[in-house]
């Protein structure tokens, strides 16, 4: 009963965390210290039920972007059939691209053997900058979007910028990729705080779908997966799930009216809080 509380807490943590801009690496490898380290598979699913959410939030919109393709002449009949002022196939495109950095520039991170620290001093400096960035880059997108007004086309810079920042992100645990995403995308000319984070969560449904599976491959060839707590592991899943989707849904009504200045907030005192506890935690 123990584990499968425990269980249920690091799917809560994950669901919580891995779309809002506050990092779910950084809040997961901190929370493994005191509730335990999991296995591979364990996060992966963890990870999976997040995805699994954000794919149910935004099924209308994947639904029409997938018959842009295999329906051009009917989805270019529907009146709804633009994405924020973008036709869906071109906006696809841009979608397609943005996966396609993230792709290469992360297999070449495997092959130079990056693995991700585990000490929460590394991750507390990371959320600390996370937050100095969140806060100047909102700034700045704000002044942008007072010079150029609304903007939600998502352009070709965009989508590259995009899919380097997932990289970046997945490199420095704390700095959160969709952080990282939403805010290279108002900086990099998509002025409207709801496209821009739209852009980043789709981007994200095929990146983390990589990812999992990329793990998943290994784990299964490893012989792990025979010795995996299916209980534990299926708590998890149901509880990130439906902890991802409350959270996604919240925050699209929240940043309808609000900054992100709140989370960079949160931020700022975390990392404060675990710098001070460094010497007791390592």
């Amino acid at each position: 009963m123990h584990d499968l509380i425990e269980a249920l807490l690091l799917g809560i943590i994950e669901g919580i965390t891995e779309f809002l801009p506050i990092s779910s690496t950084g809040h997961l490898l901190i929370a493994e210290r005191w509730l335990g380290h999991r296995s591979d598979l364990f996060n992966i699913a963890i990870q999976a039920g997040a995805i699994l959410a954000v794919v149910l939030i935004y099924r209308e919109r994947l639904w029409q972007l997938a018959m842009a393709f295999l329906r051009p002449g009917h989805a270019a009949a529907m009146a709804d059939a633009r994405v924020y002022g973008q036709p869906p196939r071109e906006y696809a495109y841009r979608l397609a691209a943005a996966f396609g950095v993230t792709a290469v520039l992360g297999v070449l991170v495997k092959k130079l053997g990056f693995e991700l620290p585990t000490e929460v001093a590394p991750i507390a400096w990371a959320l600390l900058a996370g937050a100095v960035w969140m806060v100047l880059a909102e700034q700045l997108a704000a002044r942008r979007a007072a010079v150029l007004g609304e903007r939600a086309a998502i352009t070709w810079t965009v989508a590259i910028l995009v899919g380097v920042a997932q990289v970046v992100a997945g490199v420095f645990p704390g700095t959160s990729r969709s952080a990282a995403t939403i805010f290279v995308a108002l900086l990099a000319g998509t002025t409207s705080r709801a496209a821009a984070t739209e852009f980043a969560f789709l981007v994200g449904i095929p990146t983390m779908f990589a990812a999992a599976a990329y793990e998943l491959v290994d784990v299964v060839g490893s012989g792990e997966a025979a010795h995996e707590d299916w209980s534990a592991l299926g708590v998890a899943f149901v509880a990130s799930a439906i902890t991802a989707f409350a959270a996604v849904k919240w925050l699209l009504r929240y940043i309808q009216t609000h900054r992100f200045t709140v989370f960079a907030v949160y931020r700022a005192v975390l990392g404060l809080a675990l710098l001070a506890l460094v010497p007791a935690a390592d």
